[in-house]
């Protein structure tokens, strides 16, 4: 059987790379590199792509994948035209297209978590960006997408450890949301799960986080205590009042029991590492 052909837009980017690391030996699997160079271009799996400079068409025709992954970061404006050119090839392909999206697309509802059906509704520039891409995907044929929506992701080599190790080693203060309830995952289990549902073709959308909720600070605290012996400076930042949340559970697209897991296994792999 031939292998499918996975193409990974924002390949050198910290969760595209983690994906492409996990897909690499199972798919032909092809990835885009744009400031990257000097560690992709020698890569023959890897192309050149500059989400404002580049015409994603010419890409496509290069590549000819049955699937698309898109971890695109970048210019706001040329992110949608990119994936409305996507949402084209798509309409006249027999391909699938795998969107990362984020739980910022629910950020104004902030009483209760998400589930996959809940209305899309963002205060965040950020989230509106999701919500609109999200929005030309839900107009193709049901079998030719999946939107993945992920909470704050967190991992040794996750810019937001990185960042948090960079404030302790300098004495400045980390900052934590003592009212944000959220849920969590990291490139491991999130890179599992996507391989999982390409191996099973599925399509629509998931909510890959932790299946529980913890409070950012106590989250934050607890891997900070794996992290090394030291007593970092912590700063509160209240953005409201009351609890609010910021988590996306699912409820009808439930992974098999061995991909499910807690914000307590993702504090343990800190320490493990």
């Amino acid at each position: 059987m031939e292998s499918k052909k996975i193409l990974i837009l924002g390949g050198s980017g910290f969760l595209g790379n983690a994906i492409y690391k996990e897909l690499c030996s199972y798919f032909d699997t092809y990835g885009t590199y744009c400031h990257a160079a000097n560690t992709f271009a020698s890569n023959k799996q890897f192309y050149r792509y500059d989400i404002e400079n580049d015409d994603i068409f010419e890409l496509l025709e290069k590549v000819r994948p049955q699937i698309i992954i898109s971890a695109l970061r970048g210019n706001f404006t040329a992110q949608i035209i990119a994936h409305r050119h996507l949402a084209e090839y798509i309409m006249d392909n027999d391909c699938k297209l795998y969107f990362l999206s984020s739980a910022n697309v629910f950020d104004t509802y902030s009483k209760y978590p998400s589930y996959e059906t809940d209305k899309t509704l963002s205060e965040s520039i950020f989230g509106r960006l999701k919500i609109k891409i999200e929005n030309m995907l839900l107009r193709l044929p049901v079998n030719q997408w999946a939107i993945l929506r992920i909470p704050m992701v967190f991992g040794n080599s996750s810019p937001r450890i990185k960042e948090m190790k960079k404030h302790i080693l300098n004495n400045e203060a980390v900052e934590v949301f003592p009212n944000l309830i959220l849920n969590v995952t990291n490139d491991d289990k999130l890179t599992q799960q996507v391989h999982y549902l390409i191996n099973r073709n599925k399509t629509g959308i998931y909510h890959l986080g932790s299946s529980d909720l913890v409070h950012h600070e106590d989250f934050i605290k607890e891997i900070l205590e794996r992290v090394g012996t030291f007593n970092p400076i912590l700063k509160r930042v209240y953005t409201t009042n009351e609890d609010r949340y910021l988590a996306v559970l699912p409820k009808t697209n439930k992974l098999p029991k061995n991909l499910q897991f807690t914000y307590q296994d993702i504090i343990e792999d800190h320490v493990l590492n």
